[in-house]
């Protein structure tokens, strides 16, 4: 379970979709109503999810629709979606911190009728420089990051190396708008090569001919006469 501020997220996330020329209201509504659901659940690292539900809360009515955004969020790292193909299990969402460093920042001096809050723009401004994680200051930094989620360093410099290479972009087309949300997603990709390959090896293993003998041996003898002159 996250330790989540929910003014700081919010705040961090909606600075996030300023600065974001891809996204649409639907994509935006079905964050929110991602982010109630994670809120109501006492914000676990993973969730399951209703579709019916979240396309009621984010007022989205096409099932076409709602497929595209949730995985569109997913491909930009605002969330991961493990989609579900059992009709009695939901799918899986797993959440990402978009906390800002100061919080709700407010006027200095507020009118006497009330609080008044900064302008949207006025938040960009201010965070401009604590909040700009599209790409990291240097390799040592995204090496600090890896460590702390105790990933090695080679793991670290992979995936240095990789953005690097091609201009902090996903998929080389699409620039990164947040750099530790994507590093969180090449970790959990990682994960799940590595139990993929783990399994793959195991069935391999599985397979093995008896020793001395190569597979498919067996098949090169017969004791049958072939007529060639009957159609395959």
């Amino acid at each position: 379970m996250k330790d989540v501020n929910y003014i700081k997220h919010l705040n961090g996330v909606f600075i996030q979709f300023s600065k974001d020329s891809r996204l649409n209201p639907t994509h935006i509504s079905l964050y929110v109503a991602l982010f109630q659901l994670w809120n109501n659940n006492r914000f676990p690292d993973e969730f399951y999810i209703n579709r019916e539900e979240v396309m009621g809360f984010s007022k989205i009515g096409s099932k076409s629709t709602y497929h595209r955004c949730i995985k569109e969020l997913s491909h930009w790292s605002y969330i991961v979606y493990y989609p579900s193909h059992n009709p009695f299990k939901g799918s899986k969402i797993k959440m990402f911190k978009f906390e800002t460093s100061s919080g709700q920042a407010l006027y200095q001096s507020s009118p006497k009728n009330g609080q008044a809050l900064v302008p949207i723009y006025k938040h960009i401004q201010t965070n401009k420089n604590s909040n700009k994680l599209d790409k990291p200051k240097n390799e040592k930094e995204v090496i600090v990051f890896f460590k702390n989620e105790n990933w090695p360093e080679a793991e670290a410099q992979k995936f240095y190396n990789h953005y690097m290479g091609i201009g902090w972009k996903v998929g080389g087309k699409t620039k990164i708008v947040n750099w530790q949300a994507t590093a969180r997603n090449w970790m959990l990709k990682a994960e799940e090569l590595k139990k993929n390959n783990q399994q793959s090896h195991f069935k391999d293993n599985l397979n093995l001919p008896p020793l001395g003998e190569s597979k498919g041996a067996d098949n090169l003898k017969t004791s049958k006469n072939k007529n060639y002159n009957e159609p395959l």
